[in-house]
């Protein structure tokens, strides 16, 4: 089969998913880094689509100038960007009031992690598609990989860059189709190198920082095992229930992680116990903060208060339900909360050194919290995440 009659099939796909439904339909081109083709990859589908007489508009689409991706922008309608006065500047943003007025079949909204100019109609762009998407209109769109909330830790280890700009996971667990826009590491680098991505003037730094090889290779890694745990989902959706393959747990885990007012780390068990909920399938996953006399609203700072109300708000974004009590007796708590709601996997942070585990050797919470779990009849198993 050729490029072009593979590119058909698929338009043909998108269409039926697109009139089979009166919500829009969802479609994400996810990828390793910027370069990969992502943008590329969805102006050819338009193209497809416009051809088959699909009502499809070009919403926003970021070309970097690449002339590649710039040729692929004719014959096929384009908003034109809105302008918004912002600190003295005019910025361009996504039409989002225009687009829903034009109400095309399909729209094409690049650059999906993006943040908006403050002012606009929703903070995030993800937050204009899942708009768009409930008005009916199907949204075709594409993020790189380490633009996934519960993956920042992970991306932040690997690359050293702490990306600010995510998108909660759920919009890849929502989305209709998910497709993983692959290049090789060595191909990746090589188109760098040539200038086709970014200007050569920042190749030899983008090289030796965020483009090593191994930085790649990893990133690759993840967008793929994404790709292959979303698919895994969908069969195990399509099939009526009846996994695919045999999970690494029972699906009727109940996960509870636990945190406190500690910023840093309830960030980390909070998208750890996102990945692990995911993974096992978990029937429920909670998160748990235990308010102790010390963490009134009148004895705790406010830059802790926020932080914390921040914490509480990711862990909603990715699913989590929230649950707050007042105890002194943290670990008195804790297994009070697991008991009630049946939990089968504790989440819990523990500071690492080098070269040992400190808490461990000293009473803590943590500690205190594992000679209780090994003296209880309740099956209960316990997750430690370092931070």
């Amino acid at each position: 089969m050729s490029e072009q009659d593979q590119r058909d099939t698929s338009a043909e796909r998108f269409l039926r998913l697109v009139q089979a439904k009166r919500r829009g339909t969802l479609k994400i081109y996810l990828g390793l880094a910027a370069g990969v083709g992502k943008t590329y990859r969805m102006l050819q589908e338009a193209h497809d689509l416009h051809q088959h007489d699909v009502d499809v508009l070009l919403g926003y689409v970021e070309t970097h100038g690449r002339p590649g991706t710039v040729a692929e922008l004719k014959n096929v309608p384009l908003m034109p960007r809105k302008h918004i006065f912002y600190k003295g500047r005019a910025l361009e943003e996504m039409d989002l009031e225009g687009i829903t007025q034009r109400r095309p079949q399909v729209v094409i909204v690049d650059e999906l992690a993006h943040s908006n100019v403050p002012g606009s109609r929703h903070e995030k762009r993800w937050q204009d598609v899942e708009f768009l998407v409930a008005q009916g209109i199907s949204v075709i769109t594409a993020v790189n990989v380490q633009h996934l909330e519960s993956l920042h830790d992970q991306v932040l280890k690997i690359t050293g860059t702490d990306v600010t700009e995510r998108i909660p996971d759920r919009l890849l667990k929502q989305a209709d189709e998910v497709v993983n826009v692959d290049l090789t590491v060595g191909e990746l680098r090589a188109r760098l190198e040539e200038g086709k991505i970014y200007d050569r003037a920042k190749v030899p730094t983008a090289l030796a920082n965020f483009f090593q090889a191994e930085n790649l290779l990893q990133l690759r890694r993840l967008a793929v095992r994404e790709v292959a745990q979303l698919l895994g989902h969908q069969v195990e959706s399509d099939a009526g229930g009846a996994p695919a393959v045999l999970p690494a747990r029972r699906n009727d885990d109940r996960l509870l992680a636990c945190i406190n007012s500690n910023d840093q780390a309830a960030k980390e068990i909070i998208r750890k116990a996102s990945r692990l909920a995911d993974r096992f399938g978990a029937a429920a996953w909670y998160v748990l903060y235990v308010q102790t006399g010390r963490e009134t609203a009148d004895r705790i700072e406010l830059a802790t208060q926020r932080h914390l109300l921040n914490n509480l708000q990711l862990a909603t974004e990715l699913g989590a339900q929230i649950l707050r009590v007042k105890d002194d007796d943290i670990v008195g708590a804790i297994r009070r909360v697991a008991q009630e709601k049946n939990a089968t996997l504790l989440i819990c942070g523990i500071t690492s050194k080098k070269g040992l585990w400190s808490p461990l050797a000293r009473r803590g919470v943590t500690n205190d919290l594992l000679r209780v779990v090994a003296h209880t009849k309740q099956e209960l198993d316990v997750y430690l995440v370092s931070y």
